[in-house]
């Protein structure tokens, strides 16, 4: 594997650097404290190209690979985690799962649309009941002619409320059968389709989450993606791929936490010198700088092998496991080497650090992650 940036990833990284400084930093907390999820800033992104990242130049996409992808997201979370979880939730799970198992038509329609933000996108797998125990889900769809009728709520959407796209995962066969779920794409403009609770979030405030419901939602049988009985075969290889989103997540807020420890203690000064001087400080430093190497080097990997179209669902979740674990270590270690300032909303580190934890829940929580790798390499 080539360790070196390419040069798309150096000129993403400079874009996303510039646009951050200029459209993110002046208004993150505003939009955290307010809990306002910032449409306008998304399109912009979209003019960017980076809510098509992945999406082939054909579907009006980037065209580019997941370490271009990673570098997006690395360099949106490390200001603000936010946005880089909404961006990241929009390309890999909804685009990508439309990308993926979408046939012409359904590409064609989506796929321009989502890619520049036109369109704001959802995936919906996850009930009030069913989290990690996707199988036992009870939203269901029953056959009535040409169409699909959904009934049930999925709960803790990202874009929930405002995304114009669902991607929805229901039961359409025998509960606990494997292949008894399919998913189907729902526009907004569906009248069984509606939005439920905005949840109330400790960190990722900006990142709306909500519940979706469908009430007799009628979808006809043509926006179903693959076919029937495939959603959960499907929902389990966009996971894949997911890890590695919230992997690069991770990687950002970690980077965001280091950044701001390393200024802080090179211009904090007690007992006539600079924190930064002490080994209590100055080790917490090396250990955060090793622990983010090490991140971006499982995650990388498990780019590598996705790019090449190889299995890795046990490298990405290393990559989610380790980097979503070290997020919440460095941002707690930030939060210490600012001591109390660290406790105020004044400086960056207490959003990192109520930001980080997510990442060892969302898209599978650190110890699925553990299930995953172990029965990867017992078998």
């Amino acid at each position: 594997m080539e360790f070196n940036e390419s040069e798309n990833q150096q000129m993403i990284a400079k874009m996303v650097q510039d646009f951050a400084e200029k459209e993110i930093k002046p208004n993150l907390m505003k939009w955290d404290e307010s809990q306002e999820f910032p449409v306008d800033l998304f399109k912009k992104l979209g003019e960017l190209g980076l809510m098509g990242v992945l999406v082939p130049q054909e579907y009006n996409g980037s065209g580019f690979g997941y370490h271009e992808y990673i570098t997006a997201i690395v360099e949106l979370s490390r200001v603000c985690g936010s946005v880089g979880l909404s961006m990241a939730a929009h390309n890999s799970l909804c685009t990508n799962h439309i990308l993926t198992f979408g046939n012409e038509e359904q590409k064609q329609k989506y796929l321009p649309k989502l890619a520049s933000a036109e369109f704001i996108g959802a995936w919906a797998l996850t009930e009030p009941n069913t989290g990690s125990d996707a199988m036992r889900m009870k939203c269901t769809a029953t056959k009535d002619g040409d169409h699909w009728v959904l009934n049930g709520t999925k709960c803790w959407i990202t874009h929930g409320i405002s995304s114009d796209v669902v991607v929805a995962i229901v039961r359409t066969g025998d509960l606990l059968d494997s292949h008894g779920m399919t998913a189907f794409v729902i526009d907004r403009d569906n009248p069984g389709l509606k939005a439920g609770k905005k949840e109330d979030k400790l960190g990722m405030r900006s990142s709306e989450t909500a519940e979706v419901i469908f009430d007799n939602c009628r979808v006809h049988e043509s926006m179903i993606l693959g076919e029937v009985g495939e959603g959960f075969q499907q929902a389990m290889k966009i996971l894949d791929g997911g890890r590695i989103s919230i992997a690069a997540l991770s990687i950002g807020i970690a980077k965001g936490a280091f950044d701001a420890s390393k200024k802080y203690a090179k211009e904090r000064e007690q007992f006539g010198q600079p924190i930064a001087n002490f080994q209590a400080i100055s080790f917490k430093l090396a250990d955060m700088a090793t622990e983010i190497e090490a991140s971006e080097l499982l995650t990388h990997q498990a780019a590598d092998l996705k790019n090449k179209g190889k299995k890795m669902t046990k490298e990405s979740a290393f990559a989610k496991y380790y980097a979503s674990e070290v997020a919440v270590k460095a941002s707690t270690e930030a939060v210490q080497i600012f001591g109390g300032y660290g406790y105020t909303k004044e400086f960056p580190v207490e959003k990192f650090y109520r930001d980080s934890k997510l990442c060892t829940i969302g898209e599978g929580t650190s110890e699925i992650q553990k299930l995953v790798i172990s029965r990867e390499i017992i078998k």
